[in-house]
This record gives C-alpha cells, structure tokens and sequence, in this order.
C-alpha cells in the first residue's frame, strides 16, 4: 500500500477530488477516462460490491487503518492520498463524519433494451435537476421494488457527487440509462406509461388497472413545472397521489416513493 500525504487541494495528484467539474470528470472527449466521486465507507462498499471499479482513494490519516482499511484492502494497487480533516472539510464544504472519498471508474451508459430487458416496473425521471431529488429518487427506486430507472437528457446526471451520497449507494443497485427518444419509444418494448400529474382527468393511484398491467413506467416531472403538456397528453394514463388539507402536490421526490411503494409491487 503505498500512502501519500498532500498539503494542499491544489495539489494535481488529487485534482478528480478537488478542482475537476462534474463535466470534466465525465470526460466526454474520452470516455474511457471519466470518473465519479463516491463519499463514505458505506458507498464506497455498495459501489465495490456492484463491480465498479475504483481509481484512487483519498481519506483522513487516522481511516488508513481504521474505516477505510477493507476497501484499500480490497482495492491494491491505486494510489491512497491522505490529509488532515480541515483539509477534507474545505474540500467538501463540510466537515466528515467518514472521511473517506474514492473516485471510481464510470462506465458506458448501458442501452435501452439492456436495461429494460426483464424490467416490468421502471421509472421515467423527466427533466429533473435536483441533485438531491435525483438521489432521493434513486433509494426509493431501489428500495420499493421499481426494475430499472431512465433519464431524459435534461436531468441531472445520477452519478453526480451529491446524488450518489443523497441516494447512499443506490445509484449503483438499479440499472439505469438515458432515455434520448421520448417516452413514445417505450411503447415498443411493451411498456404502458403513467404520467404523474394533477389533470382533470387524472385516475387516483389506486386505480386497478394501473395494477394490471404487465410492463408499466412511472414517469416523473421536473420540481417546479411539473411534465410538459405534450409528454401528459402521450401518456397511457395521467395519475394522481390523492392528497388531503387543501396540499396539492408533493415534493418529486416524496410523490416517487409513495407512487413506487403502490404501484412496484406487483
């Protein structure tokens, strides 16, 4: 294990921690280059797990032996740069409670038929660009029984530094692409699509045949405007989570989970 000790963020050995942009670590130019930062033992473990391979290690001196010792275990031959936890808090922009960032190799996006092969319940993330929402999508995803998840071009990039802390490791548990063609394409791979929003003829979350169908995509709307109109008007069904007290929508990320917790489990 070799150890390397930096004095500054400046320092270019650790440039992939400290001064590359997330559009510079996806390297676009050269793929076979670009990276993603994971935060945390437990991350770091979930994305090893998931085979994804990792780059180089930074932590605080006294994870070298203790937190972070399975992974540089696991992980030998990259370099594992250490330095004190002021150092890793100005980084951040917070101080650790698990000071430990590995950045990690990021794959070719897989193809549309690849993910959605075997898929019967996946979710469409539309236009969404909260990093943290991105996140807080993916966990539920995972966690509530959604196959698969797609993302138009205009939302954030799951693999961005805040949504993988946000979503603890779960951007690595559920296959994902981006979805370039509309949700129309999705039709010839057998899926019905759910547009979740508030119309004048939207059916109620439970409406049984929402629960029939074979192969069925959630799809969700940006923060503020919701799904465009045309994307609503494309839609199998236009579904509403019926509400109470006058509220009249819920947090993109609040109304995911409770639509994946009633209709992932099929």
């Amino acid at each position: 294990m070799a150890v390397e000790e930096i004095v500054s963020l400046s320092d270019p050995r650790v440039a992939q921690f400290a001064s590359l942009t997330e559009a510079q670590l996806r390297s676009r130019l050269d793929p076979s280059e670009a990276l993603f930062i994971a935060e945390s033992p437990k991350v770091i473990r979930v994305a090893l797990d998931a085979g994804y391979e990792p780059h180089s290690l930074l932590c605080e001196p006294k994870h070298i032996t203790g937190d972070a010792a399975d992974i540089i275990a696991r992980c030998p031959g990259i370099p594992v740069y250490t330095g004190g936890r002021e150092l890793l808090a100005a980084l951040t922009g917070y101080r650790l409670t698990r000071g430990v960032l590995c950045a990690m190799r990021r794959p070719e996006p897989e193809r549309l038929e690849e993910v959605l092969r075997g898929a019967r319940r996946v979710v469409v993330i539309h236009g969404v660009v909260d990093t943290t929402n991105i996140g807080a999508i993916f966990r539920a995803a995972a966690a509530l029984g959604i196959d698969a998840a797609l993302l138009t071009p205009d939302s954030c990039d799951p693999f961005n530094r805040r949504s993988v802390r946000v979503s603890m490791g779960s951007v690595f548990l559920l296959p994902w692409t981006w979805l370039d063609d509309g949700i129309g394409a999705l039709a010839g791979y057998g899926f019905k699509t759910a547009a979740m929003a508030l119309t004048d003829d939207s059916v109620p979350l439970d409406y049984p045949p929402l629960l029939d169908e074979e192969r069925l995509a959630i799809v969700m709307g940006t923060e503020g405007d919701g799904l465009p109109k045309e994307v609503i008007a494309g839609a199998d069904y236009t579904v509403r989570i019926p509400m109470a007290r006058g509220v009249d929508s819920l947090n993109v990320a609040s109304a995911a989970a409770v639509a994946f917790w009633q209709l992932g489990r099929h």
